[in-house]
């Protein structure tokens, strides 16, 4: 039998204290693909389509693709845009019957007027095909996962890295169970254990740390005959709703004892172990003043600030590091990015090659990461921005910085974008003229991420907080609606 299968690929992680409201034009900034589109330009990658494709061929399935669209992390998702987001999913499940449905979701959305962005779509999914169809859905592992996502969704499998580098190998997994359920050989369910924090105290992170257990635990109880996924998320903290915070769950049949004493055991791990962080947080000075003496004979040392991460939702203009870096008179160096739309603007009216003055970055929000400081350099390059992934996140994929320019300080070079985006890939230097490799300091905004590309080529990675939206140290972010007591708020 030739199963009829509906996909969809839908991605936010809403950073709630964000003052930019996520709109639509935000996703088709990223990309806003339908149907044969999606499949041209992401079956092929390292993507959750490219794993459900696999399957589909593999299971001779008849896969009808909806959607494929992502947008940058940022303030809360417009009901219209939502909307839109939804349409393409819900015109097809109405006009055509399927077996079953897969769908790549983060986990982290959040609406305006409703905080389970997930949750919501999955309602209204299910309005459309009843509780019979099976649904499976892959996740994020910075997902905050609701108890509706894990009611609504039979099948639930996230990614097992961070940085995330198996999407396609999860998405199969997921397809995978999706056909046995489909068959009728399986029945699954997944349930749902959380502990009153924030997020995991590391992230996530799967280089190091105890996440490497967790990891192994989990696909050990994978053998077990009627456990089909074990998935550790460790939440995203910078979303103030009530279903926030690490999660482990298990998509199973049966009896649910066993698998809810491995949840149990997992989330009892993740609280027992708040406190062991792995990273040590430099001040932006401290920082400046390691990078300053380096000698990148073994390769330039990466400092990343952690703080103004655009792939947390932040905004990605803070300038307290740059100015730290200049202070400190750093030598072949290159920062990356600064999102500044104005500066471009003006930038676009000079001449390349010819020496500028301008204020530079900190104009959303100057109190958190610093706001704009006057440089003098000289103009580089004026790009579109576009560029083409070359790395294990995003090799092969077609990404913009939007509007893009190089613009040359002291001994930095600074790479000034119009969209935010975080720094995962050498190409996103690389394409306008800036080597990293053949630095002395590289300075970038990403979390973690950022290490499936530049730690091969780095002597060294420190991490800086420079006080920006997704600061690590939440204490200093005005939380209302999360549940209390909640850890790290309430020691």
């Amino acid at each position: 039998m030739s199963f009829r299968v509906l996909s969809a690929e839908i991605s936010h992680e809403t950073n709630t204290f964000s003052i930019r409201p996520t709109d639509l034009a935000a996703f088709k900034s990223r990309y806003f693909l339908l149907g044969e589109e999606a499949i041209r330009e992401r079956g092929q990658a390292n993507t959750d389509l490219a794993g459900f494709l696999d399957v589909a061929r593999d299971k001779g399935w008849v896969l009808t693709h909806a959607v494929s669209t992502s947008a940058p992390p940022g303030g809360l998702v417009t009901p219209g845009t939502f909307m839109a987001l939804a349409a393409p999913v819900l015109t097809l499940a109405l006009a055509q019957d399927f077996d079953g449905i897969l769908l790549s979701l983060h986990g982290a959305m959040v609406i305006d007027g409703a905080e389970d962005g997930e949750g919501t779509f999955l309602a209204r999914l299910r309005e459309v095909t009843g509780r019979d169809i099976p649904i499976a859905i892959t996740l994020d592992p910075h997902a905050n996962v609701s108890q509706e996502m894990a009611d609504l969704a039979n099948i639930i499998v996230s990614y097992k890295t961070y940085p995330h580098v198996d999407m396609r190998d999860c998405a199969v997994l997921a397809g995978e169970i999706l056909h046995r359920t489909m068959s009728d050989e399986i029945a699954p369910k997944t349930l749902r254990v959380h502990r009153p924090m924030l997020e995991e105290v590391n992230g996530g992170r799967t280089d190091a740390g105890p996440m490497i257990e967790r990891n192994a635990r989990a696909l050990e109880h994978q053998q077990h005959p009627d456990a089909f996924a074990v998935s550790i998320n460790a939440g995203f903290g910078n979303a103030d709703i009530a279903e926030v915070g690490p999660t482990v769950l298990v998509t199973y049949q049966g009896d649910p004892a066993p698998h809810e004493r491995l949840g149990n055991e997992l989330a009892d791990d993740i609280w027992d172990r708040r406190f062991e962080g792995l990273n040590d947080y430099l001040s932006v000075e401290a920082a400046a003043a390691q990078c300053a003496g380096h000698e990148a004979e073994n390769g330039p040392i990466v400092v990343a600030d952690y703080a103004d991460n655009p792939g947390g939702g932040a905004y990605g203009d803070a300038t307290s590091l740059l100015a730290a870096l200049l202070a400190a008179s750093a030598d072949n160096a290159c920062f990356g990015p600064l999102v500044d739309p104005e500066a471009i603007e003006y930038l676009e009216t000079q001449t390349v090659g010819r020496a500028v003055t301008l204020e530079l970055g900190g104009k959303t929000d100057p109190d958190r990461g610093g706001g704009p400081i006057t440089v003098t350099g000289t103009l580089k390059m004026l790009s579109d921005g576009n560029f083409t992934g070359t790395g294990l996140i995003l090799g092969g994929l077609h990404r913009s910085w939007g509007r893009t320019a190089v613009l040359g300080v002291a001994g930095i070079d600074i790479l000034i974008v119009t969209n935010a985006t975080q720094m995962l890939d050498l190409a996103q230097f690389r394409t306008f003229g800036i080597d990293p490799a053949e630095k002395t300091i590289v300075a970038l905004k990403s979390m973690q991420h950022f290490r499936a590309a530049f730690e091969p080529i780095s002597s060294r990675i420190i991490v800086c907080d420079s006080g920006a939206l997704c600061t690590p140290d939440l204490a200093r972010l005005p939380y209302r609606n999360v549940p209390r007591p909640i850890f790290p708020l309430d020691r």
